[in-house]
C-alpha cells in the first residue's frame, strides 16, 4: 500500500500573519483542459470572476513548488502544487491586546480579548489571536492547541512547534485538560447550586444559537455560585465536554443568562459596528494538564477581570 504524499513546503511566505493557499491541480481523465489558467479560472471564476483570476495570473500572484509565477497557458499536469495568498477584507481592529501569561520554547499561553476570534473563519480573518501572534511574536508556525469562541476572553495554548500539536491537541480532545471559568450572571434566590447540568445541545450549520433538544446527554457542566453583588452573581464554571456555546447554553437554561450575551436567550441583530463596550461576561480562569512534552504539571491562571464585576 503506497503512504500519503507528503505535502510540500508552501514557497510563499505568510502574510499579515496568514498562510498561502495551496490548490492541487485534480486529475483530468480526458485530457480536456488546455492549460493552468483554465483550471484556475474553472475553480476561482465563480468567486472573483474570471476576470479577475486572470489578473492575478498575469501579477503573479500564483506560483509553483519552485516559487516561480504561474502562467497561465502553462500545460496542465495533475497533482501540482500551486500557491496563492487570498485577498483579505478590510477587518475592523479588536481593540484590546493579547496578553502573554507564559512562552517557552514549546508553548505560549495567552489571555485572548474579548471579541477576538482564535483563529481565522468567516469574515474574522487576520484579526484573530493566531494571525496577531505570528505578527507579534515572529513565531510563523504558532498553532493553537485549542479554540475560544470569539466572544468570550481567556486563556488560550497555542504550540510553537509543529510536530509537538498533535500532542497537545489530544490533551483536549481526551478531556484531559482541566477548565474552569468565571461568568457574571443574574442572582436567582430560588436557583439551586452548586449543580452538574447535563443536556443534549445541537448546534446547526449557519445558525447562530445552539439548542437543547431531548435526547442522550452530550454536554456537561458544574456550575457554582461564588458570590453574589445585588441582583448579580460571579459563578464558577467547569465544563467536562466542550461544545459549542455550551456554557451559555447551561447558563440560559438555568434562567441566568450570562450579561451581555448576545445569543441566549434572544439572539440580537448583528450591528455593522461591533460594540465594544458590552463584553459577554464569560472568561476562561484555569487550564490545568500534565504536559505530554516534558511530564510536568502545568496550571495558568487567566489575569482578565470582568467589566460586570470590578474588583471590590
Amino acid at each position: 500500500m503506497r503512504g500519503r504524499r507528503k505535502a510540500s513546503a508552501a514557497p510563499l511566505p505568510q502574510r499579515d500573519g496568514i498562510d498561502a493557499v495551496r490548490v492541487r491541480l485534480p486529475e483530468d481523465p480526458g485530457g480536456l483542459r488546455a492549460g493552468v489558467g483554465e483550471y484556475l479560472a474553472e475553480r476561482f471564476g465563480g468567486a472573483i470572476g474570471a476576470e479577475r483570476v486572470a489578473a492575478m495570473i498575469d501579477a503573479g500572484r500564483f506560483v509553483g513548488e519552485d516559487g516561480r509565477a504561474v502562467r497561465g497557458d502553462e500545460p496542465y499536469t495533475a497533482g501540482r502544487s500551486l500557491w496563492f495568498h487570498r485577498d483579505f477584507a478590510a477587518e475592523e481592529p479588536v481593540p484590546f491586546p493579547i496578553g502573554i501569561v507564559y512562552r517557552d520554547a514549546h508553548l505560549v499561553v495567552v489571555d485572548k480579548p474579548h471579541f477576538l476570534a482564535t483563529t481565522p473563519r468567516g469574515r474574522h480573518i487576520t484579526e484573530t489571536a493566531v494571525a496577531r501572534l505570528r505578527r507579534e511574536l515572529g513565531v510563523p508556525a504558532l498553532q493553537p492547541a485549542h479554540r475560544l469562541d470569539r466572544l468570550t476572553a481567556g486563556l488560550v495554548l497555542f504550540v510553537v512547534r509543529p510536530e509537538e500539536r498533535g500532542a497537545y491537541q489530544t490533551l483536549f480532545r481526551d478531556r484531559l485538560v482541566r477548565k474552569e471559568y468565571e461568568a457574571v450572571a443574574p442572582y436567582d434566590p430560588e436557583l439551586v447550586l452548586p449543580r452538574t447540568v447535563r443536556s443534549r445541545i445541537v448546534k446547526e450549520r449557519g445558525v447562530l444559537a445552539a439548542r437543547e433538544e431531548p435526547g442522550e446527554a452530550n454536554s456537561e457542566s458544574y456550575v457554582e455560585l461564588v458570590e453574589r453583588r445585588g441582583g448579580l452573581g460571579r459563578y464558577r464554571l467547569a465544563p467536562a465536554t466542550g461544545r459549542t456555546h455550551q456554557l451559555r447554553v447551561h447558563m440560559n437554561a438555568l434562567g441566568v443568562p450570562i450579561v451581555h450575551d448576545p445569543l441566549y436567550p434572544v439572539v440580537e441583530p448583528e450591528g455593522a459596528v461591533e460594540d465594544f463596550s458590552r463584553p459577554l461576561q464569560l472568561v476562561a480562569r484555569r487550564l490545568e494538564f500534565t504536559d505530554p512534552v516534558s511530564g510536568e504539571p502545568r496550571r495558568f491562571a487567566s489575569g482578565l477581570r470582568l467589566s460586570a464585576w470590578p474588583e471590590g
